[in-house]
Formats: structure tokens, C-alpha cells, sequence
């Protein structure tokens, strides 16, 4: 297993599971679109996930909440270049950047990110891989299938596991074609991406099958509408319990990497979880 992922400047140790604080630079994620838009802004919340615990920044400026429709990659530089450029240049906090476009991830390595969180597992942008690979940055690897306006049309599995996994060895295959070596990269079952309530729950249960590809697991749960559906929540900012219940059995099945809006009490949870795992 790694024991230290390694991105474009920086690097992160896993000798306990690390928090991957989410902020999304857009009108229209799911919980806290419109929030965090202007630079300012952006850059006080870093600040305060720094503070909260917060090991990697992961800076979005694309919804791809189930339904949303595409961003052009012009407006999605315009999002997210300053954001980063700005919290490069005042916070020594690792970053990763949430996009699907090799243009966009190009730009946001240049200025300061570390690792590209690519949702669709390179399966969306044929020359992401080479350029992930030729910035020498790290790449966050998520299973979905279609873009998230088409994904939740495509929910049927007869193994959701066997299946997760096959796909993202291809994925893996391309990273590796592409040069991007082994401690570089991470991967992502994709909860909430092209998954019905019971194949996220199924993923969630069997989470630790994903040891076998000897990579480390990134999981990102926070206030998905799985959540909601079984705790009856609509809203996401309630979401918060059953978040945590996620990331506790996250780190038991063998999570390394847990991406969250609500950093303070993830990190507990998480790191309460580890602690009885060692002990």
C-alpha cells in the first residue's frame, strides 16, 4: 500500500486518515453553491479549514451534482484560477483541483495545485492523463458513468463492486499508460455517482474490496441525498450525523482519504476511528 501520496509540490503522509476539505467555487453545488464565489471569500474559508484540521484543500468550479448541466472550461478557469492562485500564494495547505477538463487541470497545476480530483476517472477527457502526467501531479481517480446530467439513468449493476472495480482498473491502466506512477494516485468508488441508495450502501459495505488495487481509497460522502433519503433530510446542511456515521465506517474499511464540507467534526470522527482500529 502507499504510505505517502505524492502530488505536483507537496505530499501527503497516511500514517492516519487525512481530510480532504471541499470548496466550491460555484452558483450551484449542492450544498454550498454561491457561498465561496468571490476570492475573498474562497480564501477565508481555506483559512478556516486550515485552522479546523483540514490536511488538502479540494477546490471545485463545476457542480457535478446528478443533473447538472456542463460548464464550459473558459468559465471554469475564471471560477477556480484566482482561488487557487490566491491560496497557493498565502496558506501552505496542499490542493487538489475538481475538474474533468485537461485545459482546466493544466491551468490549476501551474497555479498551485498539487493533484487533479477527476470525477469521471479520465474517462471524459482524453488528454487529461498526459496532462496530469506532464505537470507531475497527483490524480484522484472517481468511478462514474455519463456526465452527471445522464449518470443516474445508469445505475444497474449485477456485481456494483466487481463492476466499480473493473472499470477503475482501466481507468488506472490509462494513468499508467500516461507515465503517472503508483504514489501519485488514489481512487474514488464514486458514492452518489451513477448509483442508486441501495448500490451506495452496498459500496459503503464493502468498501474494503477496494484494498485489492493497493491504492489508497479516497471516500467522499459529505450530505450526499443518500443521506438525506434514509435519514429523511432534505436539506444538506442536515446531514451532518449521518455524514459522520459514514466516515467512521470509511476509516474501518480502509479510507485514507475523506473528502468533507464539515471539517472539525470529521476529523474527530475520523481520527476517534483510527484510534480504535490501532489500538
Amino acid at each position: 500500500m502507499i504510505r505517502t501520496l505524492v502530488g505536483r509540490r507537496a505530499s501527503l503522509v497516511l500514517d492516519r486518515p487525512r481530510i480532504m476539505g471541499i470548496l466550491n467555487v460555484t452558483p450551484d453545488s449542492f450544498s454550498d453553491g454561491g457561498q465561496f464565489q468571490q476570492v475573498d471569500r474562497a480564501l477565508r474559508r481555506a483559512e478556516e479549514m486550515v485552522a479546523e484540521g483540514a490536511d488538502l484543500i479540494d477546490v471545485g468550479g463545476e457542480s457535478t451534482r446528478p443533473g447538472a448541466a456542463l460548464v464550459p472550461a473558459s468559465q471554469e478557469l475564471d471560477r477556480i484560477i484566482p482561488v487557487i492562485a490566491a491560496i497557493h500564494a498565502r496558506i501552505d495547505i496542499p490542493l487538489s483541483v475538481d475538474t474533468n477538463k485537461a485545459t482546466v487541470a493544466a491551468a490549476a497545476l501551474e497555479n498551485g495545485a498539487d493533484w487533479v480530483n477527476d470525477v469521471s476517472g479520465l474517462t471524459f477527457d482524453a488528454e487529461m492523463a498526459t496532462v496530469v502526467a506532464a505537470h507531475d501531479g497527483g490524480l484522484f481517480l472517481m468511478h462514474t458513468r455519463g456526465t452527471p446530467a445522464q449518470m443516474q439513468q445508469n445505475i444497474h449493476y449485477d456485481d456494483i463492486v466487481a463492476e466499480v472495480l473493473a472499470e477503475l482498473r482501466i481507468s488506472l491502466a490509462t494513468a499508467r499508460k500516461a507515465g503517472i506512477p503508483a504514489e501519485r494516485l488514489a481512487i474514488d468508488p464514486g458514492i452518489g455517482f451513477a448509483k442508486d441508495l441501495a448500490g451506495n450502501l452496498e459500496l459503503l459495505r464493502r468498501l474494503d474490496e477496494f484494498r485489492v488495487l493497493d491504492l489508497p481509497i479516497l471516500l467522499g460522502t459529505s450530505r450526499k441525498s443518500f443521506i438525506g433519503q434514509i435519514l429523511q433530510q432534505p436539506l444538506p446542511a442536515d446531514r451532518l450525523y449521518g455524514t459522520l456515521a459514514t466516515v467512521a465506517l470509511g476509516v474501518a474499511k480502509g479510507a485514507m482519504l475523506l473528502r468533507v464540507h464539515d471539517v472539525p467534526a470529521a476529523r474527530e470522527t475520523a481520527l476517534m476511528s483510527w484510534a480504535i482500529l490501532q489500538s
